[in-house]
């Protein structure tokens, strides 16, 4: 143990003597309270510190003891339908331990020490395991099978010398032990600043499915991929982010809620506890890990709250789950860089935020993936995170730096949600780079998928040049093909890309259902212009009783019910061949 004094106090930074011999990013316990800290930067015998917690009332000349490791996080069964703050504490035993209030310098354990696990060992006495073989499992929950590795830490083959048998453990018990004499337990701590490690990183090649149409089909997000949510205050990025949380086919959510304003959070706490898992029909928080960190707790531990959900991420990665994460918001994240960066008297870059923002964005971003583990297996972590630039000005640093790093943008329209139209997800400013990459997946889904979403985003690019022309001179001067194309477009914003989330039936749409949808407005508007090029006029069209049907297919037609969509493309076509054998006579 390494004890220093402290000798200069600026808000959560601090500076302490005689701390030669620690290392940087050591945690720290500071005060007479212990509150935990890490060393960020040492100037020979002096270490600044930064305090993640409440440190009113800290005085100079206070002890300062390092703890001579670095800030970790506790991983092993039991993280699973928790919340906790910046620092893995868990809020609801803070909350027994100290009350409302989240009192300075309460400790309380990661995870439940006293509850034991069902172990099941699948190796033996005498095996040598390689680096990040599978020891054994744990059932975590109902769904979840926890896998127990060799700790990565160990580099090297081991060979063991003992292996608990099938029983009951608690997290601190030896459940196995190496010729070398090392213990290993249920759990393991990991450096909440270092990456863990696997065997190879591996092509995009499966779309992150998440029920919304505007999402999975014109702007999909891979598994294993990144997206940023950028939009104004009310623009719908923290429901968006619900939404994906709750119907996208990930096996586990960590939802960070960074920097959000109290009452927000406390929303997803109370909601998502409440919200049934379509997958499974139990409750999403068991499948679900909540990081709380709101505006109003200290920030230097924002900072560090989404490196210590993107550990908890790898962890169950490595056991090949496709995890989830949902960074809310990554804004709030880079105010606490700059507020921090301006108390250690960095010199600023644009706006004010520090040089290296774009260096901390890069390294949260690459460390989702999708890998092939020690072991052996494919896991994946993607990254969805949401920007809030002030006034929704998408040129601010944050989402310009956000852009250099993630391959899927996801652009919030402030027009949009005035409109009440959910999701606001703008269709001329986001875009995916994912959707070559899966075309391959969706061709077998429906091989129409390419064709239509290339013929639709067209469509919408032409009626927005039609809309500027509308303004100035109304529709009914335009020619028929030109009003045509403005229907069709108001038929794919309503009838396709905008989905009610409180719809029993709108409320997800299956890949199938999705290209159906749009395939089926295509086929119409490719239908309609050749009857307008035969001298069919446009009132005819838009008397046909088919046309009402197709707007409300989303909410009319199940998912499961696609023989009612064939019958609805029938009848189209039936109507649309009478009126065309009309004009050909």
């Amino acid at each position: 143990m390494i004890e220093g004094r402290i000798i200069k106090i600026n808000g959560p930074i601090i500076r302490a003597a005689g701390m030669k011999s620690c290392g940087l990013y050591d945690v720290v316990e500071a005060g007479e309270n212990k509150l935990t800290g890490e060393i960020i930067r040492l100037d020979g015998d002096t270490a600044t510190i930064q305090i993640y917690e409440d440190n009113t009332g800290m005085r100079i000349g206070e002890k300062v003891v390092s703890g001579e490791m670095p800030l970790s996080v506790y991983l092993g069964p039991g993280l699973v339908g928790c919340i906790y703050d910046g620092i893995q504490r868990p809020l609801e035993d803070l909350f027994a331990a100290s009350g409302a209030g989240l009192a300075p310098g309460v400790r309380v354990p990661a995870l439940n020490r006293e509850k034991k696990w069902p172990w099941k060992p699948l190796v033996k006495s005498g095996d040598r395991l390689p680096r990040g073989a599978v020891l054994g499992a744990v059932q975590e929950t109902e769904l979840l099978s926890h896998k127990i590795f060799l700790p990565p830490y160990f580099t090297t083959e081991e060979e063991l010398d003992f292996v608990a048998p099938e029983g009951l453990f608690t997290i601190d018990e030896v459940i196995a032990r190496t010729r070398g004499g090392k213990d290993i337990r249920l759990a393991h701590y990991w450096s909440v600043r270092a990456p863990r490690p696997y065997r190879e990183k591996l092509g995009m090649s499966e779309p992150l499915l998440t029920g919304q149409r505007v999402i999975d089909v014109f702007f999909p997000l891979s598994k294993g991929g990144t997206a940023a949510i950028p939009g104004g205050f009310g623009t719908g990025k923290t429901m968006t982010q619900h939404a994906v949380a709750k119907w996208c086919d990930a096996d586990l959510i960590v939802y960070i809620g960074c920097g959000e304003r109290g009452n927000e959070m406390t929303d997803v706490l109370r909601e998502f506890p409440e919200i049934i898992d379509p997958r499974t029909g139990r409750s999403l928080m068991e499948r679900t890990i909540l990081i709380a960190n709101t505006s109003n707790m200290p920030v230097a531990a924002r900072e560090v709250s989404i490196y210590t959900g993107v550990t908890l991420a790898e962890y169950y990665r490595d056991m090949g789950c496709d995890v989830a994460i949902m960074a809310d918001s990554t804004s709030r994240w880079a105010e606490a860089l700059r507020e921090l960066s301006g108390r250690l008297e960095e010199m600023p870059a644009e706006e004010g935020f520090p040089a290296y923002l774009p260096t901390r964005l890069a390294e949260f971003y690459e460390r989702g993936g999708r890998v092939t583990t020690l072991e052996g297996k494919t896991g994946s972590i993607s990254i969805i995170g949401a920007v809030s630039p002030p006034g929704g000005d998408f040129s601010e640093p944050v989402t310009q730096h956000t852009k250099r790093f993630i391959r899927c943008f996801w652009a919030l329209d402030r027009e949009l949600a005035n409109a009440r139209h959910y999701p606001a997800i703008s269709w001329t400013d986001s875009y995916s780079e994912y959707a070559e990459e899966l075309s391959g997946w969706w061709q077998k889904v429906n091989p129409e998928w390419q064709n239509a979403r290339a013929s639709a985003m067209e469509l919408l690019k032409k009626e927005e040049r039609l809309a500027q022309i509308v303004k100035l001179i109304g529709p009914d001067a335009l020619p028929d093909t030109q009003r045509l194309i403005l229907l069709a477009a108001e038929m794919i914003k309503n009838g396709f890309l905008q989905q009610n989330a409180f719809d029993d039936v709108d409320m997800y749409s299956t890949p199938e259902k999705q290209v159906f949808i749009l395939k089926l407005i295509m086929d119409f508007y490719r239908r309609a212009l050749a009857l307008i090029k035969a001298g069919s006029p446009l009132l005819k069209i838009r008397e046909l009783s088919s046309l009402a049907a197709l707007v409300r297919v989303k909410s009319r037609i199940k998912n499961a019910d696609t023989a009612k969509i064939r019958d609805l493309e029938n009848a189209m076509n039936e109507e649309m061949d009478n009126l065309e054998k009309e004009y050909r006579k």
